[in-house]
């Protein structure tokens, strides 16, 4: 039992960095701007924030210089998409690009060297109680910022003005502007602070989870963020759950490396990537009106069931998301 409390603790730890960027894109995304340059600007924060924190010995200027990067980017995005009106995915989809060669090149001198790291802090008291105190109290600042991270950003969006508007962005953008808004300078807002976000997520991988800094060091997970946000449906608790899930097929893949030694290790390594695509497919396929359809031709004792699991798995996206703002 004492392996289980073990695991999901560990899970709550490789969650941590998935959780913060999901974070940042979920808010981008409820603004209506789509931020395709993830997996690159995860990969350049991650330098970044290692390069500074090595060179300084300071960890806080790791993060805040990883946090910098992350919003230069979402601001460059922002420039060509918000403001010239170029597409959004083009755009980010390019940023992505340019972003992982820069971290390439400008991170060769750091490859494999030693720095610092964020510390374990358990916190007294908490940490010794059964349990919850392995699972939950036993990590370090990082990770306690993603457990508060995700209902803060619920919060923001359900329970203040702030969020009925980022969500109005999102939703009916001319409505908004109809009661006096900057939309364009609204969702810059959202798009730099998400940014800001998925910078300190680079950051969490070089300085905490997989410390130091090594070529394609964050292993596409700008693009399973992507992912996470789409199966959460936008709303920042599933989208956690989202990752939380991911990271327990990680886990379960570096589990199996022992286990299953009959299996090429690069096969496990893909599992949860392969895994993570199926389940999105499946949320897009419950989002289908066939299959609504389908569920009202089998008999009625299957037909609730069947609905509720629809139902829990449908993802609707905000109606503006990725739609350029004309002004009426």
């Amino acid at each position: 039992m004492d392996q289980l409390w073990i695991d999901i603790a560990a899970i709550l730890a490789v969650a941590a960095p998935l959780v913060i960027a999901a974070m940042g894109e979920t808010l981008s995304e409820r603004a209506g701007v789509i931020n395709l340059s993830l997996d690159g600007t995860m990969l350049l924060a991650a330098m970044t924030g290692f390069a500074v924190a090595l060179n300084t010995q300071n960890l806080i200027l790791g993060f805040a210089a990883a946090a910098l990067v992350g919003a230069l980017v979402a601001a460059i995005l922002g420039v060509f998409s918000l403001t010239l009106g170029q597409s959004q995915t083009a755009v980010g989809f390019v940023l992505a690009l340019l972003c992982t060669d820069l971290s390439s090149f400008l991170g060769a001198p750091f490859v494999r060297l030693p720095g610092p790291a964020v510390p374990f802090m358990p916190i007294p008291g908490l940490a010794d109680l059964p349990v919850f105190g392995q699972i939950l109290f036993r990590h370090d600042p990082v990770i306690y910022a993603s457990f508060l991270l995700v209902p803060a950003t619920a919060y923001l969006l359900y329970g203040t003005r702030l969020g009925l508007i980022v969500r109005a962005l999102g939703e009916r953008p001319a409505a908004v502007y109809a009661r006096g808004i900057d939309v364009t300078r609204w969702r810059y807002a959202m798009l730099i602070l998400g940014g800001a976000l998925v910078g300190i997520a680079g950051a969490a991988f070089s300085l905490d989870l997989k410390q130091g800094w090594s070529y394609r060091h964050t292993f596409g997970s700008g693009w399973i963020v992507l992912a996470i946000v789409i199966f959460g449906g936008w709303r920042p608790l599933r989208v956690a759950l989202g990752c939380y899930l991911f990271a327990a097929l990680e886990i379960v893949a570096t589990r199996s490396q022992s286990t299953l030694p009959g299996i090429p290790s690069q096969i496990i390594q893909v599992a949860p990537f392969v895994l993570m695509i199926l389940v999105l497919a499946l949320v897009n396929l419950a989002s289908s009106p066939t299959v609504a359809r389908w569920i009202a031709t089998l008999p009625s004792v299957l037909q609730r069931p069947l609905l509720v699991v629809v139902y829990r798995l449908r993802a609707t996206a905000p109606a503006a998301l990725g739609q350029p703002f004309e002004r009426p």
